[in-house]
């Protein structure tokens, strides 16, 4: 295709959103005129993309929590739907949200728009029933996951692996002491970063929690500094559940800059996500956790099927780091995990290296050129 194409997307959230920002850097230098539109946030925005409704629309997780909010949410894929068969993009491609994305992808394939999937659902996780959803809906998949297109293939869905665009972004060697100088903190403080969730469902269930285990861990070290960066958007939430923790004073809440408390931090305590692979790609040891309404949980644990739920741990195939989840996430369990990995920086620095290790050759597999590799595939789909 001579022409720069017209790109619909759609990011439902902010990882989602990172992940299609670097997707556009690729397409953008292949096709400098290219035409983007759909539902996305800030880091496509600054990529000449023209969201017509905000990512965080979309950034809703749990059965319930999504049934709170599904008559907005059918409504703008509804909204969308109509607005892209009248205006018919030369390819459609949804960044992960399969929830919300399959269906509208199945609707706009039926039309004859070509549709791609960026993200591959993991049905080698959880709803391995979606695999007939994914064949229905999609031309092609682009998986971050070497095993995935193999997988795929196996069940008749065309898939290219184009590697994970994070390991790209993040060196594989971070420089600790340059990200404690932009965040003001010393060289040789200990160092917890703090990440409850990008959504606001999941600042409501964890970020307390987490802030108490925070207090607990302050009583036992407290030379031990905290760092927590928020989403913009959230950072006013944040801030209250930091005073109802009586942890305010003590937490350094930053917006945004989460890669920068990656790289400062010698520990982190996590929300099960995205953020988790990336605080593995910072090399970082971490208690993972996540808390849910009680009836999602239900639900999302009878589709699990492996025993781990933390990326790291899933790509792995092994505990190398901590999960707390559900009623066990207390802020005294999750205070002694992160007590124990400060606790071995001295008294086993050969674990801490075990799991530095571990997670480097975790980042060498997942390093490829991504946005190159996913823009050729598209540019052969568009050609086809």
């Amino acid at each position: 295709m001579s022409a720069a194409p017209r790109i619909a997307m759609v990011a439902g959230e902010t990882s989602g959103d990172l992940l299609a920002g670097l997707l556009l850097d690729g397409l953008r230098e292949r096709w400098p005129g290219l035409q983007t539109c759909g539902i996305g946030g800030p880091y496509m925005a600054g990529r000449g993309f023209q969201a017509w409704w905000p990512h965080d629309k979309l950034a809703v997780r749990g059965y319930v929590e999504v049934l709170r909010h599904y008559r907005e949410i059918v409504g703008i894929r509804e909204q969308l739907k109509k607005r892209l068969l009248d205006q018919r993009p030369d390819i459609f491609i949804g960044v992960d949200a399969p929830d919300f994305n399959l269906d509208l992808e199945a609707a706009l394939k039926a039309q004859g728009i070509k549709t791609v999937h960026f993200v591959s659902p993991s049905v080698w996780a959880w709803r391995a029933n979606r695999v007939e959803k994914i064949r229905r809906s999609v031309d092609h998949v682009l998986c971050i996951f070497p095993f995935e297109p193999a997988l795929l293939a196996s069940h008749g869905i065309a898939a290219t692996y184009v590697g994970h665009p994070l390991a790209s972004v993040i060196p594989l060697q971070p420089d600790r002491a340059a990200a404690r100088r932009k965040l003001g903190l010393q060289d040789d403080a200990v160092v917890i970063a703090i990440l409850p969730g990008s959504r606001k469902s999941e600042i409501q269930y964890l970020a307390e929690r987490f802030f108490r285990a925070a207090a607990l861990v302050k009583r036992a070290q407290p030379a031990i500094k905290f760092i927590v960066p928020a989403v913009p958007l959230l950072k006013t939430v944040i801030e209250r559940l930091a005073d109802a923790a009586g942890m305010r004073a003590d937490l350094q809440i930053i917006e945004g800059q989460s890669h920068t408390a990656l790289a400062a931090c010698d520990v982190t305590l996590i929300a099960s996500g995205t953020a988790t692979l990336e605080a593995a790609l910072f090399k970082r040891p971490m208690v993972i956790a996540y808390n849910m309404n009680w009836l999602s949980w239900q639900i999302m644990r009878r589709k699990k099927l492996q025993p781990w739920v933390g990326l790291p741990n899933i790509l792995c195939q092994d505990f190398v780091v901590p999960e707390l989840l559900q009623e066990a996430a207390t802020p005294e369990a999750l205070a002694a995990g992160l007590l124990q990995w400060v606790d071995a920086k001295s008294t086993a620095p050969a674990k801490i290296a075990a799991v530095e290790q571990r997670f480097m050759a975790l980042h060498a597999e997942l390093q490829r050129d991504t946005s190159q590799l996913a823009t050729d595939a598209i540019q052969q789909i568009l050609e086809s």
